[in-house]
C-alpha cells in the first residue's frame, strides 16, 4: 500500500513550505517517524517525520520548491517485500502538486508471479470518481503541546465544493476550538472521521478533489478505525540555521555510538534515544544527531533546551558536542571508554544490564481521609512550565507602591459612557497595560528573551495576559503590538481575548509569540505577589489589590496626611539578562505613568 506524504500545515496562518533539504532519497528504506525532509516557512524552519515504515518510492518536489500545504510530496510502499530502483528526481519545471501517472493496467502490488484477478469491490461510499488531484486533509497542530483534535462539526458535506481556506469543519482540543480551513479549492470526495472522533495530529481525515467537476457522490462512511488513521506529528520546531549532520542512507540501520566495553564509571548510558523521556520531547532531528555523535540519553537531560516549553533543539545539541569537543572532561562519567587514555581497571563494577533499578523513595500514604483528583492534561502542562520556567530562570523580584487614585476616578467618571459607545466594560486591566507599555518603551531592555548566549531583543512589545478558564486552569492570550493601542484600543483588545479564552474560541496564533506578560491579582484581595516568568520571555509585571489608605503627600512644602487610592506593582525578571538597576528602573517607569492617568489626562 502506497502512503502519501503531504507538506504539512505549521501554523494557522501557514499556507506553504519550502523544502530546504531531502533527508532520504528515492529506493531507502525509512521507519516510521524517521526524518525524511527538511522544511522551512515563515515562522519556523523544522523536520517531516515519515508517516509510515516502507521504502520512498517517489519524491515529487525537489529542493527549493515552495509547496502549499496539503499537497503530496512523497509517497511511501509500505508492502514488507516492495523494492523500488532509484528513479530520476522531477525537474525544476515538473509542477509540485502534479501526481505519478496513473497506470490502469498495472496491479496495485507488486508480486513474483501472477495472481488471478480478485471480484469487483464497489468503492468507498464517500468516495467520488474525480480525474483531478487528491489533496489530503490533516488534522491540525494546534499548539506545541498538543497531540489530538476532537471533530466538533463537519460544515461541508461529501460533494461539496469549497475553495481555498473556505471553513471544512471545527475541532476542539484541550486549549481551543476553532476553524479548519480548505487547503485546496475542488470538491469534498471522503471524509475518514465522524463528528465526535478524536484524532491524532497529523492524520488525514479528508480528501479534495481539485480536478474536474466530480460524479454525485453517496453517503460517507463510519469512520475507520484509529488504528488505520495513525500518522505522525510534525516536530517540534528547530529555531537554527546550522547546516545539520547527513542523515543515514538506511532507516534500518541506526547509528549509535560504540557500546564500551567495560565502563570505568558505574553510570549506565542509553544509546537508543526515545520520543519521549518523562515531561521531556526529543524531536527525530534530535535523535537522529545524538546517537550518531554518541550523545547518551544521559547527557541530553543534562542540556538546558532553549526550545518551547524547554525542548531541546538542534542549536542546543551541536553547542553541546562543540563543548564537549573543548573540553573533554565535561562528562567524565559517560565519555566512552575509546576516547579516553589507558587507565587501571576500576575499583567500582559498573552495573549489569539486568541489575535492579535503584530503589525509589516510598510514595506517601495518604490514608483515607482524603480525596485524589488526577490532574487534568491543562493543569499537567502549567505544571510543567512552572517547574521549567524555575528551573531555567533565576528570579528576582521588585516591588514599589503606586498611588492610583487618579485612575480610579477617571475609571468612575468615564465608565458608564465608555461601555455605551464602545458596547463593553471598561475595566482597571486597561489603564495597567498602558501604564507597562509605557514603561517598556522606556526601557526597552527587559522586552528580551534568552536564546543560548545571546539576547533577543524584542521590536514590538506583544503583551500577555493571564486569564482565568471557568474551570480554574490558566491560559495566557497576547495583545500583539501593545505600544500602538489607546486605552480604549487595549480595552477591547483584552475584552475580546478574554472572553473568546474562556469559551475556547481563540486561535493558536493567539495563545504565542508574548515578550512580557501582565497578571492582576487584584480581583481576588491579593496584596502583594512573586509570580512566575512565563517563558521564555524574561519579565512579569504583577498588579494587585487597590486599597485606600493613609500616606504623607507634601503640598506647598508642608507634609499632609490624605486618603489615597493605594497599589502595590511588581516586577519578577530573569537575573541572566536583567539586573536589580534595570528591572527596578521600568518598574519605577511603570509607577510613573500609573500616577500621571487622571481624569484630564487618560486618552480614550
Amino acid at each position: 500500500m502506497k502512503v502519501d506524504v503531504v507538506m504539512p500545515k505549521m501554523g494557522e496562518s501557514v499556507q506553504e513550505g519550502k523544502i530546504l533539504r531531502w533527508v532520504k532519497n528515492v529506493g531507502d528504506r525509512i521507519e516510521r517517524d524517521e526524518v525524511l525532509l527538511e522544511i522551512s516557512t515563515d515562522k519556523v524552519d523544522t523536520e517531516v517525520p515519515s508517516p509510515a515504515a516502507g521504502v520512498l518510492v517517489e519524491r515529487l518536489a525537489n529542493e527549493g520548491d515552495t509547496v502549499e500545504v496539503g499537497t503530496v510530496i512523497a509517497r511511501i510502499e509500505t508492502e514488507a517485500t516492495a523494492t523500488v530502483a532509484p528513479q530520476p528526481q522531477p525537474s525544476k519545471s515538473t509542477p509540485v502538486a502534479a501526481p505519478a501517472q496513473p497506470q490502469p493496467s498495472a496491479p496495485p502490488t507488486q508480486h513474483a508471479s501472477p495472481q488471478p484477478a480478485p471480484p469487483a469491490q464497489p468503492a468507498p461510499a464517500s468516495s467520488v470518481q474525480n480525474s483531478g488531484v487528491h489533496v489530503d486533509v490533516v488534522m491540525p497542530k494546534m499548539g506545541e503541546s498538543v497531540q489530538e483534535g476532537k471533530i466538533l462539526r463537519w460544515v461541508k458535506n461529501v460533494g461539496d465544493r469549497v475553495e481555498r481556506d473556505e471553513v471544512l469543519l471545527e475541532i476542539s482540543t484541550d486549549k481551543v476550538d476553532t476553524e479548519v480551513p480548505s487547503p485546496a479549492a475542488g470538491v469534498l470526495v471522503e471524509r475518514l472521521a465522524n463528528e465526535g472522533d478524536t484524532v491524532e495530529v497529523g492524520t488525514v481525515i479528508a480528501r479534495i478533489a481539485t480536478g474536474a467537476q466530480a460524479a454525485t457522490p453517496q453517503p460517507p462512511p463510519p469512520a475507520p478505525s484509529p488504528a488505520s488513521q495513525q500518522t505522525s506529528t510534525p516536530t517540534a520546531p528547530v529555531q537554527s540555521s546550522a547546516p545539520p549532520p547527513p542523515g543515514p542512507t538506511n532507516g534500518s540501520q541506526q547509528r549509535t555510538a560504540p557500546e564500551p566495553a567495560a565502563p570505568i564509571h558505574a553510570t549506565t548510558r542509553t544509546m537508543k534515544i526515545p520520543r519521549q523521556h518523562g515531561e521531556r520531547f526529543y524531536s527525530p532531528l534530535v535523535r537522529t544527531i545524538a546517537e550518531a555523535e554518541g550523545v547518551s540519553l544521559e547527557e541530553l537531560e543534562t542540556i538546558e533546551g532553549t526550545g518551547l516549553g524547554g525542548r531541546v533543539t538542534k542549536k542546543d545539541l551541536l553547542a553541546y558536542l562543540e563543548r564537549r569537543k573543548a573540553q573533554p572532561t565535561l562528562t567524565p562519567s559517560v565519555q566512552p571508554v575509546e576516547s579516553r587514555a589507558p587507565s587501571p581497571a576500576p575499583t567500582v563494577a559498573a552495573p549489569s544490564p539486568a541489575a535492579p533499578p535503584p530503589p525509589q523513595a516510598p510514595k506517601p500514604s495518604w490514608g483515607a481521609d482524603v480525596d485524589i483528583i488526577p490532574m487534568d492534561r491543562v493543569r499537567q502542562l502549567i505544571a510543567e512550565h512552572m517547574v521549567r520556567s524555575k528551573h531555567t530562570s533565576p528570579h528576582v523580584t521588585s516591588v514599589a507602591e503606586a498611588d492610583v487614585t487618579g485612575i480610579i476616578r477617571a475609571h468612575q467618571l468615564y465608565r458608564e459612557d465608555f461601555q455605551r459607545r464602545h458596547g463593553i466594560k471598561l475595566t482597571l486591566t486597561p489603564f495597567f497595560a498602558k501604564a507597562i507599555v509605557d514603561g517598556v518603551k522606556q526601557y526597552p531592555m527587559v522586552n528580551v528573551s534568552v536564546d543560548g548566549t545571546n539576547i533577543v531583543v524584542h521590536k514590538n512589545i506583544n503583551l500577555s495576559f493571564a486569564t482565568l478558564l471557568p474551570d480554574g486552569n490558566l491560559i495566557v492570550p497576547v495583545v500583539k503590538k501593545a505600544q500602538l493601542l489607546n486605552i480604549t484600543g487595549l480595552a477591547h483588545a483584552i475584552t475580546d481575548l478574554a472572553t473568546r479564552a474562556r469559551n475556547k474560541k481563540l486561535n493558536p496564533d493567539e495563545i504565542q509569540g508574548g515578550t512580557i506578560s501582565l497578571t492582576n491579582m487584584g480581583p481576588w484581595g491579593s496584596l502583594f505577589g512573586s509570580p512566575v516568568i512565563n517563558q521564555p520571555q524574561a519579565a512579569i509585571i504583577g498588579v494587585y489589590a487597590v486599597q485606600k489608605r493613609p500616606v504623607v503627600k507634601e503640598i506647598n512644602g508642608e507634609d499632609v496626611i490624605m486618603i489615597r487610592h493605594m497599589m502595590y506593582v511588581t516586577i519578577t525578571y530573569d537575573h541572566r539578562v536583567i539586573d536589580g538597576a534595570l528591572g527596578s528602573s521600568c518598574l519605577r517607569a511603570i509607577v510613573q505613568s500609573l500616577e500621571a492617568m487622571n481624569p484630564d489626562t487618560v486618552e480614550l
